[in-house]
């Protein structure tokens, strides 16, 4: 550790990983960015103690967003918030927002909660490539979330709007399990880059 008490890698302070969790946000598509995403973002938040004196070191930054604008500025649905504080999070406050071209570049991991997000995610940098304004690289960064704790690497997070409050928590089941696994995944790597970095 550096005298910041930040995870240091051949002397230097390990530079934190920012995350963004992405679904849907298209009314014709039956897909809602105030569901799962806010669901995950705030799971995490609450995993990492983020925003708290006890944050994880090696975590910069948590957001949440949908591929579609049609929820833009709305709040996260009252299911999503009532699970979320049936579980001791009562602290999180969230307004959908569209993905942008500068998330790509901002976000070490974007995750897709089912594989439609990460298609629309891909053919969002594959699109933004084409005119210049990524390099296209930003497509590695782009998981399907279940790829992290997932009782199989394609597992999906089905979208709960439509259905009752067990949905909502097989949801908080799923992004707390993904959640958990994620952030080893993400210490594992820093361990490994200080392997290879160390005297």
């Amino acid at each position: 550790m550096d005298e910041q008490n930040q995870p240091a890698v051949g002397g230097q302070p390990m530079r934190p990983v920012s995350i963004l969790f992405v679904c849907l946000g298209k009314v014709l598509t039956n897909r809602h960015s105030i569901c799962r995403s806010p669901m995950a973002e705030g799971a995490f938040r609450n995993l990492t103690n983020f925003g708290t004196p006890q944050q994880h070191l090696l975590i910069a930054n948590i957001d949440s967003c949908g591929t579609g604008a049609y929820h833009a500025g709305d709040l996260s649905d009252t299911r999503t918030m009532s699970v979320l504080k049936d579980n001791g999070i009562t602290d999180y406050r969230h307004e959908a927002r569209k993905v942008t071209i500068e998330d790509f570049r901002e976000y070490d991991y974007v995750l897709g909660m089912d594989e439609e997000n990460v298609e629309d995610l891909r053919d969002l940098v594959k699109k933004a490539a084409k005119k210049g304004a990524l390099s296209g690289d930003e497509a590695g960064r782009i998981h399907l979330y279940g790829e992290f704790g997932g009782k199989r690497r394609d597992e999906e997070i089905g979208d709960p709007y439509y259905g009752g409050r067990d949905g909502f928590e097989i949801t908080y089941e799923q992004v707390t399990r993904f959640g958990k696994a994620l952030l080893r995944h993400i210490e594992m790597e820093a361990a490994k880059e200080l392997g290879r970095s160390g005297p």
